[in-house]
């Protein structure tokens, strides 16, 4: 029976690029699903052999764990040159837009209180 290894939901094509080649490059047999058209499923990488799934699933963790790593310290090296977004850094560069999007949040907590106000 097949594993799902990696749901494909919100993962960048070059780390989905890079788990196929590392899986071709183990001579693992997968297949990928795709999408759903409206949404619903992402698709996902799928191991086609169970019996090969702990092995598999340590070489994803090794290289997730690396990935990681990777990301941590780009992050850090972002963050040291002030090239991380902020909420004051957008709130200094559009004031207009953050504030049109507070009066939409405001608005809508009033209308979801506007019943609780009536029963007061």
């Amino acid at each position: 029976m097949a594993r799902l290894l990696l749901n494909l939901r919100n993962v960048p094509e070059d780390e989905a690029r890079d788990v196929r080649a590392l899986l071709d490059e183990h001579g693992l047999a997968y297949y990928e699903t795709p999408p759903s058209r409206w949404g619903i499923s992402m698709g996902g990488i799928w191991l086609r052999d169970d019996a090969a799934y702990p092995r598999t699933r340590e070489i994803l963790d090794a290289y997730q764990a690396e990935r990681a790593v990777k990301a941590r310290s780009a992050y850090a090296e972002m963050k040291r040159n002030g090239q991380v977004e902020t909420l004051a850094g957008v709130l200094r560069r559009r004031p207009g837009e953050v504030l049109v999007y507070a009066a939409v949040a405001a608005g809508i907590i009033a209308l979801m209180m506007w019943p609780v106000w009536l029963l007061l």
